[in-house]
């Protein structure tokens, strides 16, 4: 597995994520320590999380950390290089759409509640989930400064933000802001100035669904169509095809395609070492905006 960097620590160059584990539709527990098994298999080092990773209803806040945290513990080998980022600030407490939080204490205390699921004495990479509209930004990323200086978590992250909070968040984390994680994908393409300033500014940027409008059905339409015309060449899935093409985009980017089968996230994992021609770069990056 290809390396790239967070902070100053090496990951690897694909991640995994945690949430089809946890929420609707999620498989039996068996399957998905399976699942993360297999990704540590794959030379994958990068697991991301949240405390919102579960079905609606506070009694399950924190599902998918403990999953993950009990797989990690379970596995065989050796775990000591494996980054486990969390999340707060997004919240399921019913049915319908999550909710904010991006009060200070609230995410100050959330970070330690998160901490404790994950079994460990600092969070890896903590992540300000999504902005929430009832708190100046600056406030809450200010919380992950004080997470940062009480030794809490080792690096500071945000998701969801868009170029002027990216800007916002580095000044306020004093130039210690280590990654952004946004929707990215070939159906998603609106936060490409982000990933772009990302690349300008040397911080990680870490696509969630990076899968986006590619699928196993056979009538997606153009964007499927174009990746999966190149996956034919290379004899891959259009899944790596869609995630190679992403890693090229610039070495900041780290997709953490979410999964929930062993063979989902090792067909991903593979990504890494495949190296897309130019043209076929250009080919995938010209798909008609209509079809994005």
């Amino acid at each position: 597995m290809k390396q790239r960097t967070i902070g100053n620590v090496s990951v690897s160059a694909i991640g995994l994520g945690g949430m089809p584990m946890s929420i609707e539709g999620r498989p039996d527990e068996q399957q998905s320590i399976a699942a993360i098994h297999a990704a540590l298999d794959a030379g994958v080092t990068l697991i991301d999380t949240a405390d919102a990773y579960h079905l609606p209803g506070k009694n399950e806040v924190g599902h998918n950390e403990e999953l993950i945290a009990k797989a990690v513990r379970s596995y065989g080998g050796d775990v000591s290089h494996v980054i486990i980022a969390t999340k707060g600030g997004h919240l399921r407490p019913q049915e319908g759409p999550w909710a904010q939080n991006g009060d200070p204490a609230y995410l100050k205390e959330a970070a330690k509640a998160s901490a404790r699921r994950l079994g460990v004495e600092a969070i890896d990479l903590y992540q300000y989930h999504r902005p929430d509209p009832q708190v100046p930004y600056a406030d809450s990323v200010g919380a992950l400064a004080e997470l940062l200086d009480e030794g809490v978590i080792r690096m500071a992250g945000i998701s969801n933000a868009n170029v002027g909070q990216i800007k916002e968040a580095q000044e306020v984390l004093g130039g210690r802001l280590a990654s952004v994680q946004n929707q990215f994908s070939p159906k998603f393409r609106s936060s490409e100035p982000e990933l772009e300033l990302c690349a300008e500014m040397g911080i990680a940027f870490l696509p969630w669904s990076p899968l986006g409008g590619i699928s196993s059905a056979p009538d997606l339409g153009s964007i499927h169509d174009e990746f999966a015309l190149v996956a034919k060449t290379h004899d891959v899935s259009p899944q790596v095809v869609a995630l190679a093409w992403e890693l090229a985009k610039a070495e900041v980017v780290i997709p953490i395609p979410g999964a929930s089968r062993p063979e989902s996230i090792q067909d991903s994992a593979s990504a890494s070492e495949l190296e897309l021609a130019p043209e076929e770069l250009q080919r995938l990056d010209s798909v008609p905006m209509s079809s994005r």
